[in-house]
């Protein structure tokens, strides 16, 4: 189950199940001819089944907290507004829900501060018109609840960031890795597409991988590997990225950087490793393979095959080379 799908469920769960036990709340006061409480859980429960078709209906996009926000501010201010208007100790028990959905539909940091929000005033309420005893107890309850769920959360946030890091990361080199590169590639061509910004891509590899491999076996080739990528992670701009392809190949990916711009960088990539000694092997060198997105480059094949092309040509001329290969021009 992918993370957008999963977050749908978790957020579509998390409206539905309030949803249920406020409208129970709404049926027991609508019973006992309690009107006031009646209509409030009637428009609580209609906000928070419109949170739940705003979740269905962004089910295949990246969900925005955005519109969650909107809908929990609305549930958590009427709520206070109630708790503050009302003479009905009971409602204060109403903010046990709404402390646990903000947390589970929000960013965490947002969660814990439209929390607060909430709990302020009700712990204040729950003090001035209830005895000691029983506003110890009712306070600890909710900010227990506060504590245990934020915990949770944040424990979860952290296992799914951990997970991702190890699914786009290469874990020899720490650079990202080729699932990752058509992503970042794709949303960089859109991004150029919109603005008119020029993109270029670089292919790298390491030449010589194989005699390397033979004299200094797998782990002295992956030993030379993560040496290039740091070096490379100091050469590449801030903004520019860094992909490894396998145990001898990088990719980068090189945004508003024009023709002109990615023919200096490789040369000072291909210049700076072919001069460096590096420990264990002495020195090595790299061919590139650069290429500048055109008018017909609208996927990530069309760049990546232009760039592989390059590179292929550059070998052809001999190792420690770099070859540009010209995509059609973008018109002005």
């Amino acid at each position: 189950m992918t993370e957008t799908r999963l977050r749908t469920w978790t957020h579509s769960f998390g409206y539905g199940l309030t949803a249920i036990f406020i409208f129970t709340l709404a049926l027991q006061n609508l019973r006992y001819g309690f009107y006031e409480l009646f209509y409030l859980a009637l428009v609580m429960t209609g906000l928070l089944l419109s949170g739940l078709i705003y979740t269905l209906v962004c089910r295949r996009q990246q969900l925005s907290a955005s519109g969650h926000l909107l809908i929990l501010a609305g549930l958590n201010s009427g709520l206070v507004a109630a708790i503050l208007a009302l003479d009905s100790p009971g409602v204060i028990h109403w903010a046990m829900p709404l402390l646990a959905l903000n947390l589970l539909i929000l960013p965490l940091r947002r969660g814990l501060g439209l929390s607060a929000l909430l709990l302020i005033p009700v712990v204040g309420k729950v003090w001035i018109t209830t005895p000691g005893a029983t506003a110890l107890i009712v306070s600890a309850g909710l900010i227990l609840l506060l504590v245990v769920v934020a915990l949770y959360i944040w424990h979860y946030d952290n296992i799914a960031q951990s997970a991702e890091d190890l699914a786009i990361t290469d874990p020899v080199t720490g650079a990202h890795n080729s699932r990752f590169l058509d992503e970042t590639l794709q949303k960089e061509i859109s991004r150029a597409i919109a603005t008119g910004h020029p993109l270029s891509v670089i292919n790298l590899s390491l030449d010589y991988a194989d005699e390397v491999r033979d004299l200094h076996g797998k782990p002295g080739l992956q030993r030379l590997f993560r040496q290039v990528t740091e070096h490379l992670f100091g050469v590449i701009r801030a903004g520019d990225t860094l992909y490894t392809l396998n145990e001898s190949e990088f990719f980068l990916i090189l945004p508003f950087t024009p023709e002109e711009g990615v023919r200096v960088i490789a040369e000072r990539i291909r210049r700076t490793i072919g001069e460096h000694e590096w420990p264990g092997i002495g020195r090595t060198s790299v061919s590139l393979g650069c290429t500048t997105r055109g008018n017909g480059d609208t996927s990530t094949a069309s760049l990546r095959n232009r760039a592989n092309q390059a590179i292929h040509e550059a070998r052809k001329r001999g190792m420690d080379s770099a070859w540009f290969s010209p995509g059609e021009s973008i018109e002005a």
